[in-house]
């Protein structure tokens, strides 16, 4: 199996990370904060954008896949209903903005402008692939303005 497993300490690490989970897809539900671990995770279906789509179903791969935070002392919703649990998300970038080095406030957009905001002691992120792939042939697109 070629499954994917990154860790980010870094803003240069944090964006290979962003650029793998990009279109991942995760309902409300599948978010879990755990303030006593100081830990935020994110069970998702990544698009995985560094394979190309077989030759000969046409189709692309998704995989079932975590986010791992650490460090994590809170986390906030803008405009994300967190009582709608099978809502669908749809991640577009996870970025870091620095306060008091090397804490600061990692970022995750989505589509239709929800954004959760984690204040971080540091960045600390591991993503990790769970499982085997399965075939979409659906290929995520977005406007541009």
């Amino acid at each position: 199996m070629d499954q994917l497993k990154l860790a980010a300490l870094d803003a240069e690490d944090l964006e290979v990370v962003s650029a793998h989970i990009q279109d991942a897809v995760l309902t409300v539900g599948d978010i879990r904060f755990l303030p006593k671990e100081q830990k935020a995770i994110f069970a998702m279906n990544r698009f995985v954008w560094d394979k190309a789509a077989d030759k000969r179903t046409k189709e692309h791969e998704r995989r079932r896949a975590a986010l791992a935070v650490s460090q994590v002392s809170s986390m906030k919703a803008i405009g994300i209903r967190q009582d709608a649990k099978a809502a669908v998300l749809e991640l577009l970038a996870v970025t870091f903005e620095e306060t008091e080095a090397p804490a600061g406030r990692l970022r995750l957009d989505f589509a239709g402008g929800g954004v959760l905001l984690l204040e971080v002691a540091c960045i600390e992120v591991q993503l990790s692939d769970l499982g085997a792939a399965w075939g979409t042939p659906n290929l995520p697109t977005h406007e541009l303005d």
